[in-house]
């Protein structure tokens, strides 16, 4: 990578950084969903007593995945089928945040005929924009697992005595489909930056995309979907493969004169 690609990276990075309404906004979806949400989950798991229909869903659970209390196979069930699908929505709207701007928001601020300036083709700027929304996205994906699995941990070992392991499935998520997928996001909203004339019209596609999302957390939360390693293992490879070639075909059509316009 070019150091003139390094360098409109860091710029974007620090735009972000010293825009606190949106740096802020980077932090917020996340809290929710990685320590709001699992917070009050757990708690509220210990302090309900045992329910008929909470103990039939667990049956749908693999016998493996099974422990010796209900308050410890719903807290397993929540850390390893349904917290890591949430990571799937993260990424994209983080990356949004920064990649909805990647050119229509040099458009903006009368800096993209200077941008193009660079020593860079069209191509090169195009994936230096795409890689830094995409580190953004993988930062924040991981400062959330982190702090999650701090907040988690530490309230299970407070309320029960009891720590529980992550599963095989969370490396599947965060190695290889939580960044296939950001990158599809970012490498289609950056594509849209470049055609849109506001940030808002490029954020549409962010929205595309979270919805098969949402209905894979809707499938895991009602028990009707409990996706397993194998089958994320699968989407992860096929959404790689797809990310790779969203990648390399996406300045095709691109000019100098259709970014100006």
């Amino acid at each position: 990578m070019k150091t003139a690609m390094y360098a409109i990276i860091k710029k974007d990075f620090r735009g972000i950084a010293g825009n606190r309404r949106l740096f802020s906004s980077l932090f917020i979806v996340p809290l929710v969903l990685t320590i709001v949400l699992p917070s009050v989950f757990v708690i509220t798991i210990h302090f309900v007593p045992d329910d008929p229909d909470i103990a039939k869903m667990l049956s749908l659970l693999p016998e493996g995945a099974r422990m010796e209390s209900m308050e410890l196979t719903v807290s397993g069930m929540i850390l390893n089928y349904i917290l890591p699908v949430f990571f799937l929505v993260i990424p994209i709207m983080a990356a949004s945040i920064m990649a909805a701007s990647a050119f229509v928001g040099e458009k903006e601020r009368h800096t993209l005929e200077t941008l193009l300036y660079c020593p860079l083709t069209l191509k090169q700027i195009f994936q230096a924009k795409v890689w830094a929304s995409f580190l953004l996205s993988m930062l924040v994906s991981l400062i959330s697992f982190t702090a999650m699995i701090l907040v988690i941990e530490t309230e299970l070992f407070l309320l029960s005595g009891r720590l529980l392991i992550p599963g095989v499935s969370w490396l599947v998520v965060m190695l290889l489909l939580s960044p296939a997928i950001s990158l599809i996001a970012v490498t289609l909203i950056v594509r849209e930056s470049a055609k849109a004339q506001s940030v808002e019209e490029s954020q549409q596609a962010a929205v595309f995309l979270i919805i098969p999302v949402i209905l894979l957390v809707a499938g895991q939360f009602t028990g009707l979907l409990l996706m397993s390693v194998w089958i994320l293992l699968g989407l992860g490879v096929v959404c790689a493969v797809l990310a790779w070639i969203l990648l390399q075909k996406s300045t095709g059509r691109f000019t100098y004169e259709k970014l100006l316009q």
